[in-house]
């Protein structure tokens, strides 16, 4: 094993269809629309750049999609885990941003917060979900998987991955971005972890 620091992934799947913009679609398997396409090629061609050991991806249908061209250019198909879910958001599950305020008077915005505090009724309580992030986390950083390891996943379960990489409450990281097919990577040094790059879109610098 290389003395250099093990580098991990996270991606998150492309732009999803239009219908579903500013929603808590959570377990909803959606597609991704046609900008969402060529997101993905633009995340493809940049990963290209960073070949991986191994990859692994959730198993729900956008963040599939958003692997496709990486796995037509690399010929690996990435190992599916249930654990890389996005988080079940319950009764909000399928409402715009603003009908959140409507239904619940709650703020779309307090999202992480009110995960955190099991406060929104009927969502997957905070102590499975991380519970659940963090086997899957397990998994991931097996050492038979290499130095430089991918996971294409959701804006939430990148949340919660960061939260127990770096050993902080999930809620700290709402003020952290991560929007469709962006990549933020981590060094996992022996003495501390590193954010390296968060929530770069390569897709952004296309000409």
């Amino acid at each position: 094993m290389s003395d250099e620091p093990r580098a991990l992934y996270l991606m998150r799947h492309a732009e999803v269809e239009e219908n579903y913009h500013r929603t808590f679609g959570g377990r909803i398997d959606m597609d991704i629309s046609e900008a969402g396409k060529s997101q993905a090629k633009a995340l493809a061609a940049f990963l290209k750049q960073h070949p991986f050991d191994t990859c692994f991806s959730s198993p729900m249908k956008r963040v599939i999609r958003t692997t496709e061209p990486h796995t037509d250019w690399t010929n690996m198909q990435p190992r599916t885990l249930d654990g890389l879910r996005e988080v079940d958001f319950g009764d909000w599950t399928g409402l715009k941003w603003e009908e959140v305020r409507e239904k619940h008077n709650q703020s779309a915005f307090d999202w992480l917060h009110l995960l955190e505090a099991n406060a929104i009724d009927n969502a997957e309580t905070i102590e499975n979900f991380r519970a659940r992030t963090e086997a899957a986390l397990n998994t991931i950083l097996d050492a038979e998987h290499g130095q430089n390891i991918g996971v294409f996943c959701h804006g939430g379960v990148i949340r919660m991955l960061l939260a127990l990489i770096l050993r902080l409450p999930v809620n700290q990281l709402a003020s952290f971005e991560f929007n469709y097919a962006s990549v933020t990577i981590i060094h996992l040094k022996a003495a501390r972890p590193e954010v390296q790059l968060s929530n770069y879109c390569p897709w952004q610098f296309q000409t």
